[in-house]
């Protein structure tokens, strides 16, 4: 394992990170990469969820040619 560092949690999140983690068959530090990979995942899905400005659109169709 990496470096490790120490984060203040309630013992009631630890326990949810602990019973998650078991139940994915994975560790603590494995779950919570993957739940920070999945929020700025969520967070990217969003930046690009609002409709195409008419600019954007045109700029897509154009020809490459």
């Amino acid at each position: 394992m990496a470096e490790t560092t120490t984060i203040r949690i309630s013992r009631d999140t630890h326990a949810r990170v602990a019973r998650l983690a078991a139940a994915r068959h994975e560790t603590i530090d494995e779950t919570v990469s993957n739940a920070i990979r999945a929020l700025r995942q969520d967070a990217m899905a969003r930046d690009l969820a609002p409709e195409l400005t008419e600019d954007e659109t045109a700029w897509l169709d154009a020809d490459a040619g």
